[in-house]
């Protein structure tokens, strides 16, 4: 059965996507969305992400069954309070942070026992594009959404909420908030920042002299720097460790270069190839 209304804060990329999948798939009878911005809102009404709108996030979700959160990082903890006072008791709230330890410190002993239920939730999903007219009913299909409860989370909520993001056509994962923070900081954040700094520390006057490789390396570099300085922010001592492991790496190649190891070179890179080639395309 459908669930009545789904509310969603923040109508960008994720958010409107996860509208239209919702609507696509015949998982919410209504779609509400929450922001700041009217003329945004209005765009995902007319793009058909969502049905309805408000500013006012009390109103918003005074009827939500489930509740998304689609906020950056560091606003999602004051946004889950914000929902948990004023949704009903049985609704659900989960989001799209791509951290979960900065979140859960943030909300240890503020959330009732009685009202709503927190799940936490990334889905590994998204593009270097920024606004719900970027928005796909296709985005989570076949895509990885990893959960964190921790052992005070209701165990029937978060089947609750982890059947909602299949729905949308998403595979799941359980993960604990220190796993999860620890491996993302490897596959999602230290790219990030290395495609940063390769973008970077290219001249401009070179850039008609670039190709595949390089538009390849630096295309998430593109993203929002406001986005991903809170979540650099938010995963500091995580980040910290994959780079300290990438400077090793790195230094090993100037290692091996200078010394002319021609030999050493070609088992530098094949780690690396047999690494990338266990990805699959």
């Amino acid at each position: 059965m459908p669930v009545a209304q789904l509310t969603i804060l923040g109508v960008g990329l994720l958010g409107g996507s996860v509208g239209l999948a919702a609507k696509a798939r015949g998982v919410a009878l209504r779609v509400r969305g929450v922001g700041r911005d009217e003329r945004n809102l209005a765009r995902a009404v007319s793009s058909g992400a969502i049905d309805s709108f408000s500013t006012d996030v009390t109103e918003a979700v005074a009827d939500a069954d489930i509740v998304v959160i689609c906020t950056p990082v560091d606003r999602i903890a004051d946004d889950v309070l914000a929902v948990a006072k004023a949704a009903p008791p049985h609704c659900l709230i989960t989001d799209v942070g791509s951290t979960k330890g900065n979140i859960l410190a943030a909300l240890a002993g503020k959330l009732s026992a009685t009202g709503p239920t927190f799940v936490p939730a990334h889905p590994l999903a998204g593009s270097e594009k920024r606004g719900s007219a970027n928005a796909s009913a296709d985005l989570f299909r076949d895509r990885l959404v990893i959960t964190t409860p921790t052992a005070d989370t209701d165990g029937e909520a978060t089947a609750a909420v982890e059947y909602f993001w299949r729905q949308l056509g998403a595979r799941v994962l359980r993960m604990t908030p220190e796993d999860h923070d620890h491996a993302l900081a490897f596959t999602s954040h230290l790219p990030h920042a290395v495609a940063s700094a390769l973008a970077a520390v290219t001249p401009t006057g070179w850039l008609n002299l670039t190709a595949g490789g390089f538009r390849d390396s630096t295309r998430i570099a593109a993203g929002d720097p406001d986005l991903w300085a809170a979540i650099f922010e938010a995963n500091g001592p995580a980040v910290l460790g994959a780079v300290d492991r990438f400077l090793l790496r790195i230094q090993d190649f100037r290692r091996i270069v200078a010394a002319g190891d021609h030999a050493g070179l070609i088992h530098w890179l094949a780690e690396g190839k047999r690494v990338r080639d266990a990805l699959g395309s």
